[in-house]
């Protein structure tokens, strides 16, 4: 799926259970070479350093870089070093859940509701406008978000944040499409992770996706999917893809309402 022997970068890993890990072992296993970000050196510490399932070798094996994205000087700095990349997958979002998620929408935490739109979004311009230089021809840039067609409990200005990295993917599309770069998102189910773990009402959006996926929905297991559709992306069989953002959610964006008794995935008879 994608141009084996390469080079793309992932950002956001925080530890071995988080999409951008998922998403970096499926590049390698087509063959490519992956180099990380972390936000810093104390969340390598606390996250990444005592990931339980990730054996001693393997940690020692990844090559990864700290970069804080709200931080202009040092995303310059990251692909000054860099110079040649094929691909990148924006694996970052934030949104404080005191005050911008939960039962109540309207707060007067202005600065978080600025932190989380600079972190979930604009900053996905930052790295395309200091990505541009090094990215190679044909090169893909894909980010992830989640479905905005609709409001889910609880999850308030996150939604307003990722509507609006929508909107940049597509206004990213058009500006670097005159420089052969795409940029595309993929709109995935709620898959457990620490940082979801950490959205009021996780569960229960859960229960949502168990109700409505005409497929059936994983939280656990379907990082693999949504991995696989990332990885399309930034390969060459996408080739005239851009500006889209393609959902990877076992269907349930789609619905009117929850599936019916005899619609639940296994339920073959009707009955």
């Amino acid at each position: 799926m994608i141009d084996a022997g390469k080079t793309y970068l992932v950002m956001g890993l925080l530890d071995s259970e988080s999409m951008a890990f998922a998403i970096g072992k499926t590049i390698q296993a087509f063959g490519g070479k992956v180099i990380y970000t972390v936000q810093n050196p104390a969340y390598k510490k606390r996250f990444l350093d005592r990931s339980q399932d990730l054996a001693e070798n393997e940690l020692a094996a990844l090559d990864f870089r700290y970069c804080d994205i709200t931080r202009d000087q040092e995303v310059a700095a990251l692909f000054d070093e860099l110079r040649t990349v094929s691909g990148i997958v924006h694996s970052i979002a934030y949104a404080n859940p005191h005050t911008c998620l939960g039962q109540e929408l309207h707060t007067d935490a202005i600065a978080d509701i600025l932190l989380s739109h600079h972190i979930s979004c604009v900053s996905l311009a930052t790295v395309l406008r200091h990505a541009a230089p090094v990215l190679t021809p044909g090169s893909s840039v894909v980010a992830l978000t989640f479905d905005t067609s609709h409001v889910y409990p609880q999850y308030n200005w996150m939604g307003v944040q990722k509507a609006a990295l929508e909107a940049l993917v597509r206004a990213l599309a058009r500006r670097h499409g005159r420089d052969g770069i795409r940029v595309n998102a993929v709109s995935a189910g709620p898959l457990w992770t620490k940082a979801a773990s950490k959205i009021p009402g996780f569960d229960e959006l859960t229960r949502l996706w168990d109700r409505n996926s005409p497929l059936g929905w994983n939280v656990h297991q379907d990082k693999q999917a949504v991995a696989d559709a990332v990885t399309f992306l930034l390969g060459p069989r996408a080739a005239r893809i851009t500006g889209q953002i393609l959902a990877v959610d076992g269907g349930a964006a789609i619905m009117g309402g929850p599936l019916m008794d005899h619609e639940h995935p296994g339920r073959r008879d009707g009955r």
